[in-house]
């Protein structure tokens, strides 16, 4: 049994390698980021606002709604499917409490595309977020980004999906770019192995400080948004953080320190309900409510 001087110093190093790994893959999502050329010379160029995907710009996890796709295409097995799933759910409800789970998840994240090329899934994904995930947008978190793109602020996603995907969503919404988990490729056929680690939780705070300083961004200037605790690190590294849809634990955060709260669950709740006049009210008056509280926010800033 291991002595209790051990015990701290192999827990140092795993925590240690943590941060390497979520550093690094901050900063080559970071590094991957797309930037509108129309919006180089934004009319606010050192604010800007970074958005979670899943749950918060979208109903449900890209990475499902891409990895369904892809299986209905033959990209890849059951086996690999049912095994990939399996640790990335775990993945996302345990975070980093368990570093063997932690190690298995980012071993599997991506090695279903391994042999693969980036072509190839660039353009499945396109087919895939037509039929897919572009019905599911939410209304209300997309006025948001509307509003700081019509602020002259630049928009960025920031998401644990592979990057492919997210820079599809990005252009499709209309964003400057987007960031997410980088899958090393070798002459545009993928290894199957992450570059650093997944884009998740302080990795997602690593990429949106590279990015910041790469594009010369006042962090106290700018905004982001999420539905999750996970994403307490970049939330807490902006000026102007914002819940949207969230968990428990955030909304008990964000309420504690007086953050903006924003919730659009209620109007599909209702249309599955059948309330479809109703719901449509809602998710517009909920649109218009948060676009109107984005833009006082930004007019204050500003």
């Amino acid at each position: 049994m291991a002595a209790p001087s051990e015990r701290r110093s192999s827990e140092r190093r795993r925590l240690l390698d943590l941060k390497a790994r979520s550093t690094l893959a901050g900063e080559a999502s970071a590094a991957s980021a797309e930037v509108e050329r129309a919006l180089e010379d934004a009319a606010d160029p050192r604010a800007a606002a970074f958005f979670d995907v899943d749950n918060t710009i979208m109903q449900g996890a890209s990475i499902f709604h891409l990895a369904r796709g892809l299986y209905r295409r033959e990209f890849f097995t059951t086996r690999e499917i049912a095994s990939a799933a399996w640790k990335q759910a775990y993945f996302r409800v345990m975070g980093v409490e368990d570093p063997e789970h932690v190690a298995d998840a980012r071993n599997s994240a991506l090695q279903f595309i391994a042999g693969h090329t980036v072509a190839e899934l660039e353009e499945l994904s396109e087919e895939i977020f037509d039929e897919a995930m572009a019905h599911r947008i939410w209304p209300g978190t997309r006025a948001l980004a509307q509003m700081h793109l019509d602020a002259g602020q630049r928009v960025w996603l920031v998401t644990a999906a592979p990057v492919e995907i997210a820079r599809i969503i990005a252009g499709r919404l209309g964003l400057t770019g987007a960031m997410g988990t980088v899958a090393e490729h070798e002459n545009g056929v993928y290894t199957g192995r992450l570059v650093g680690d997944m884009l998740h939780g302080p990795a997602k705070a690593e990429a949106v400080r590279a990015l910041a300083e790469r594009e010369g961004l006042d962090l106290d200037r700018c905004s982001a948004y999420s539905d999750s605790a996970n994403d307490l690190p970049m939330l807490t590294l902006v000026g102007d953080p914002c819940a949207v849809n969230p968990d428990r634990r955030l909304r008990k955060h964000a309420k504690e320190h007086g953050w903006r709260v924003r919730d659009y669950r209620t109007a599909r709740k209702a249309a599955r309900a059948g309330l479809m006049v109703g719901a449509a009210a809602g998710a517009t008056a909920g649109a218009a409510a948060g676009a109107a509280a984005a833009a006082g926010a930004l007019r204050n800033r500003r």
